[in-house]
């Protein structure tokens, strides 16, 4: 097993980073709140599960082992493969997944894009006692997760990314210009797409 790549990123893309390690370019699935805190010719480190199918090897990254260890925890589940349990992470902290589980959040899960209400009903059912308790503080890359100038284009991108139509997508990115004029500092892209997709939802 790969557990982590460490490098400079020599390529950035809206699903995908490309780390160097040792002059061979891994290409690594990322949430979008994990691309947030790369930049392209910056060192970075990622944890990293391997998936291996038949017909491919798909290397998924991380910001902290937190969040691969949830990857692969909510992958236990029937139903749930590595692009579902990536989709669970874009929209919510590892943190925040162990508190919906725990309380059995339906609506929380329903916010992620592929998971309906009788979806979230089976996934509480069986991941309720398998992801643990939440610990009540911020993922261990949250901090880090600044945006360099440009948050809007990281942003949309991030959202197409998941599958958003392109203008729903900028609609979203208007919605929660308020919410990142208001930062102090600089936006930080992952807060700023989670909250994105609550606009998205709602507006279903």
């Amino acid at each position: 097993m790969i557990a982590f790549v460490s490098g400079p990123v020599a390529a950035l893309a809206p699903d995908t980073a490309v780390v160097e390690v040792g002059g061979v370019g891994m290409a690594v699935q990322c949430t979008p709140g994990t691309l947030a805190t790369l930049r392209v010719g910056q060192p970075a480190r990622l944890a990293t599960s391997l998936v291996v199918r038949e017909e491919s090897l798909t290397l998924y990254g991380f910001a902290d082992d937190d969040e691969r260890q949830t990857f692969e925890l909510l992958q236990t589940a029937s139903g749930v493969g590595p692009r579902l349990a990536q989709a669970m992470l874009a929209v919510h902290s590892p943190d925040a997944l162990r508190r919906a589980f725990a309380t059995g959040d339906e609506k929380a899960l329903t916010a992620v894009p592929g998971i309906g209400k009788k979806g979230a009903q089976k996934l509480l059912l069986e991941l309720k006692d398998r992801l643990g308790e939440p610990v009540g503080s911020a993922p261990a890359g949250a901090a880090a997760s600044s945006a360099a100038p440009g948050w809007q284009d990281q942003l949309h991108a991030a959202l197409v990314g998941l599958g958003y139509a392109s203008r729903d997508a900028e609609e979203a990115v208007a919605a929660v210009a308020p919410q990142a004029e208001a930062a102090a500092g600089t936006p930080q892209v992952g807060q700023l797409l989670r909250a994105a997709l609550q606009t998205l939802n709602r507006a279903r």
